[in-house]
């Protein structure tokens, strides 16, 4: 008898308790957390980041025009050591339809934002991240995730020596890099 209900707990119980607790794992609910929905995000504005992935010159001309707001979305500390000049810094982590609103007045306010893996030649303050998980992608999708409706991204790899874009923060001190 006990033989058979070893056989039974091996056969039969086991593998339910096993289906069961992978079940429970991947349905463990959270209304504030959807993937699902990232996921469609990101399908539904692959096409229209691409088509707003500017060159260098037309960042620059559009950085200088009314009303453009320049967003870094990297840490506080890695901000002050390097970024375009006149952007404002909002670290990702920090993003909330509150704190977004602070740093840009309207939805349809263009926004242009760059991360770490557009510039080479400063490797503490623009260290190079993953290219899959760039914070350009994450900064683009999130905003537009937030309703922003007019975000564009700088596209090419720079070098912080050549750039045309201004820099500013405490690595340029007693530099000439983005300084043309």
């Amino acid at each position: 008898m006990n033989h058979i209900r070893c056989l039974v707990t091996v056969f039969v119980l086991l593998p339910l308790a096993a289906i069961s607790s992978a079940q429970s794992a991947s349905s463990i609910p959270n209304p504030l957390i959807d993937y699902a929905g990232h996921r469609e995000t990101v399908q539904r504005v692959e096409s229209l980041r691409e088509s707003r992935r500017l060159s260098e010159a037309d960042f620059l001309a559009k950085s200088r025009e009314a009303g453009t707001v320049v967003l870094d979305a990297r840490s506080g500390p890695m901000f002050a050591l390097l970024h375009l000049e006149g952007a404002v810094n909002l670290s990702f982590p920090d993003f909330t339809e509150a704190a977004l609103a602070k740093v840009i007045p309207t939805k349809d306010t263009r926004v242009l934002i760059y991360c770490n893996n557009n510039f080479l030649g400063s490797p503490r303050a623009m260290a190079t991240k993953v290219i899959s998980t760039s914070l350009n992608i994450s900064t683009y999708v999130a905003l537009t995730s937030y309703g922003y409706t007019n975000v564009y991204e700088l596209g090419p790899l720079l070098d912080v020596k050549k750039t045309v874009l201004p820099l500013a923060g405490s690595e340029m001190l007693g530099s000439s890099a983005g300084k043309k």
